[in-house]
């Protein structure tokens, strides 16, 4: 029987010690005390566990099916949908002006995790409504937002993100659908739309699309490309519902995993859409969605980590194999629990710092989009758009290689439904690849992001762990050697890669672009160095205040030391690589493959 626990006490560890979000200066940030905290996150565990959890099996199972030209959603998710929108909790991170409660957007990501890990596909509706709102408010009109998100809000609309086509995925400037202006200021929308999630379901009242197309006479590529408010419903000017529009869903896409999200192609068949923002400017306002939620896709990726780790430790304590190379553990058994096993251990390990990391790398990620939004901190927003793109590529990568490892624990067990760890890895397999490829994201960080405002971000971050360097260096012998050192080798092992796509990018920019994914999993491990030797510092300083929970943060000292030692390393393989430069990779003509 598969288990999910909300990890609790990690997350308060991250908040109250490691980010200290009650000593932040990010308004709204000191409302966070710890008996709040608890409080929510508490709460937000307990309907995770015991109601979206649950439906996860079912939904993978049940899937969505298409009756009438309506998707029905898989057994009890309308219930829960219900239950987790009148409850509120999809309003915690918006404007209040709208019905929100105007917390910040790290709480938002904390219960975003609990709600991936117990439920990723049915946690998507919700999601993708909550990027749909953040568009809308940021690009939208007054009336629009007056009209539209006091519904998305609570979600008794839900929205979605209209981009992919048949000929066009990541190369959008190939899109075909068109907008053809009216007299009355709306916009006739024709096309068809592919891989859209949540595209059409019976959880909401009404789905408000956001759809990329382009107007009759448009600049050619992206320049050209408006985004509209298509909803499925039309809205009355009184807020009511009124004819339905001229769109409809294709066929449901039969996918490898999310089962329970409903991902449409959708037709657009002279559909009334609304111009949201400029002409020519829609890509702007995606990026405004795009960027939100490859923060969800990266925290998407380490929340199936998470969830199947917790399985297979589970497995790994009951399932009683061979014995211990030191003596026997289980004298009265016929066998040992596989726990014993140092290659189980070092594959609980693999999974336990990557997991625990990555949390804390989100989280800050997230601090970085608060303090953008409520502070309008521009090096904390120039910063989180350099990250984005690690976040997004090497969280959901490592995420799916660790649902991988949590499923071999089980041997043949994890081959076989029953058990539930194929879903892990199924469902964990899509974070790689929507919302941008990792390919992509890969080119998007060295193409883009590091030569950004020349360079000054990549050169913040090089500042920032410098500082923390040299700043901890008197905390003791052991966090010296078992901490800062790695994390100075690994960072020395970035700075080179930054200085070789310099070097040798102008003479031939393959070099830069064969070493992009490379560069992205370095920058990664760097990142997660740096999250661990934070939180290395904060446990121990814990511990000398002679704590109760003194088992708490030895185990955390424990499982930083093993990802420092036995993953941060792999900073100079990925510098090898990047430094073999492009030959090898480009040496075969296409005939050759």
């Amino acid at each position: 029987m598969s288990v999910y626990i909300a990890p609790l006490r990690d997350m308060e560890f991250i908040f109250n010690d490691v980010l200290q979000v009650q000593n932040s200066e990010i308004p709204g940030y000191q409302d966070l005390d710890n008996e709040f905290l608890k409080s929510i996150l508490n709460e937000a565990g307990k309907i995770c566990s015991d109601i979206l959890f649950p439906l996860n099996h079912v939904g993978d199972k049940e899937g969505c099916y298409l009756e009438n030209g309506i998707v029905r959603t898989p057994e009890g998710f309308k219930e829960a949908f219900n239950k987790i929108r009148e409850d509120g909790w999809t309003t915690i991170d918006c404007d209040t002006e709208y019905g929100g409660q105007g917390l910040p957007y790290i709480l938002g990501t904390a219960i975003g995790e609990m709600m991936a890990s117990s439920n990723m596909a049915f946690g998507m509706y919700h999601g993708l409504t909550h990027g749909a709102y953040s568009a809308i408010h940021t690009h939208g009109t007054d009336q629009q937002k007056s009209k539209y998100l006091p519904k998305l809000v609570t979600c008794e609309w839900t929205g979605t993100m209209n981009l992919t086509e048949p000929q066009c995925g990541t190369d959008l400037g190939l899109i075909r659908t068109k907008a053809e202006p009216q007299s009355d200021g709306t916009y006739k929308i024709t096309g068809q739309k592919i891989f859209i999630s949540a595209g059409d379901h019976d959880l909401s009242e009404n789905i408000i699309h956001l759809v990329l197309a382009k107007i009759p006479g448009a600049p050619e590529g992206i320049k050209g490309i408006s985004m509209f408010i298509v909803p499925k419903i039309l809205v009355e000017e009184d807020g009511s519902l009124g004819e339905r529009n001229k769109l409809s869903v294709g066929k449901l896409e039969d996918k490898m995993g999310i089962h329970g999200n409903s991902t449409c192609v959708m037709n657009y068949d002279g559909a009334t859409g609304f111009l949201i923002g400029d002409e020519h400017k829609g890509m702007r306002a995606m990026f405004t969605m795009m960027n939100e939620a490859r923060l969800g896709v990266g925290l998407q990726g380490y929340s199936q980590a998470e969830v199947a780790f917790q399985n297979a430790t589970a497995y790994s304590k009951d399932r009683l194999q061979g014995r211990n190379f030191l003596g026997k553990s289980n004298k009265e058994g016929p066998a040992d629990p596989i726990i014993v096993h140092p290659d189980i251990r070092r594959s609980l390990m693999d999974q336990k710092s990557f997991v625990e990391g990555a949390r804390a790398f989100t989280f800050w990620g997230a601090q970085l989009i608060d303090a953008t939004s409520r502070s309008d901190d521009q090096s904390a927003n120039g910063l989180i758009s350099l990250l984005t793109p690690v976040v997004k590529g090497f969280l959901t990568d490592k995420g799916f290689e660790m649902t991988v490892q949590a499923q071999q624990i089980f041997g043949g067990h994890g081959y076989i439904e029953e058990w539930g760890m194929s879903q892990y890895v199924r469902d964990a397999r899509i974070a790689m690849i929507y919302e941008g490829a990792n390919g992509i994201q890969a080119l998007d960080l060295v193409g883009r992001k590091l030569p950004q405002d020349n360079g000054k971000y990549i050169l913040e971050f090089f500042a920032l762990i410098a500082k923390f360097l040299k700043e901890n260096g008197s905390q003791g012998e052991n966090f010296q050697s078992d901490f800062l050192g790695p994390l100075s080798k690994a960072m020395s092992d970035l700075q080179s890669a930054g200085e070789y796509f310099l070097k040798n990018g102008q003479k031939n920019p393959l070099n830069v672009l064969a070493g992009s994914n490379d560069f992205m999993h370095l920058f990664g491990h760097v990142c997660l160095g740096y999250m661990w030797a934070r939180m290395a510092k904060s446990a121990l300083k814990c511990l000398s205040l002679d704590t109760d929970d003194a088992a708490f943060y030895e185990t955390k000292l424990k499982t930083g030391r093993y990802y420092m030692l036995r993953h941060l390393p792999a900073t100079s393989l990925h510098l090898a690589r990047i430094r073999s430069g492009s030959e090898c990779v480009m040496a075969l003509e296409p005939d050759g493959f």
